[in-house]
């Protein structure tokens, strides 16, 4: 494996190649990186020179066969760690991530390998997220956004888009985990906001921006 700067730098790519349709220019993942695009470029040059990723200003970042394999184990690492923090040391939500961003780095393919087993092969992580498996395969999932759905159907919270402290918290307080079921009674014309039913709680309106950050199935 590479240094911790080019490891965060390959899962950025790949995870901006997942979640979009455009190319993954130098400013997304700077953005994605907190980081200044000039020091992007170089770190990018770099990575190219290490056969990890191909870069030109038409096609943007693209990970190469070897970066791939690099950057799916580090996502590997992440969301295992993600399951043991909450499974077996007993963190909320919302912390298992800062902390598995920093875990990710420990260890190698053989590390995770007994960490997985030791979770007993979990196959997502606590944000619904599938987890690669060692030979790189990732489970494909059928996900929609909340916001998409038609009224008066029931859907299962499979995933969440956004996963900060914040949204997570504010997840808590309405009772909405992986897996909660909701249904979607009105879609409200004015501002896009929607009345769901949690389980089977009383109704609760929800916002247009919230409800794009949900992933249900």
């Amino acid at each position: 494996m590479g240094s911790l700067s080019e490891e965060n730098y390959l899962k950025a790519v790949y995870h901006l190649s997942q979640t979009s349709d455009k190319k993954v220019t130098p400013t997304a993942i700077a953005r994605e990186l907190s980081n200044n695009p000039a020091s992007v470029v170089d770190m990018l040059k770099k990575l190219g020179d290490k056969k990890l990723l191909t870069y030109n200003k038409v096609k943007g970042a693209k990970l190469t066969e070897k970066g791939t394999k690099l950057a799916l184990e580090i996502v590997r690492k992440h969301r295992l760690w993600e399951v043991f923090l909450l499974d077996k040391l007993g963190y909320k939500w919302d912390e298992v991530h800062p902390l598995a961003e920093q875990l990710e780095h420990v260890g190698g393919s053989e590390f995770a390998a007994r960490l997985d087993k030791f979770l007993g092969f979990p196959t997502y992580d606590p944000h619904g997220d599938p987890i690669p498996k060692a030979d790189g395969r990732v489970a494909e999932v059928s996900r929609t956004m909340l916001i998409e759905v038609e009224p008066g159907k029931s859907y299962k919270v499979m995933a969440v888009k956004d996963d900060s402290p914040e949204f997570l918290n504010y997840l808590q307080k309405l009772g909405i985990g992986i897996g909660t079921k909701l249904k979607v009674i009105e879609k409200i014309p004015f501002d896009g906001s929607l009345v769901v039913q949690i389980e089977k709680d009383a109704n609760t309106t929800i916002s247009n921006k919230f409800a794009q950050n949900v992933l249900v199935g």
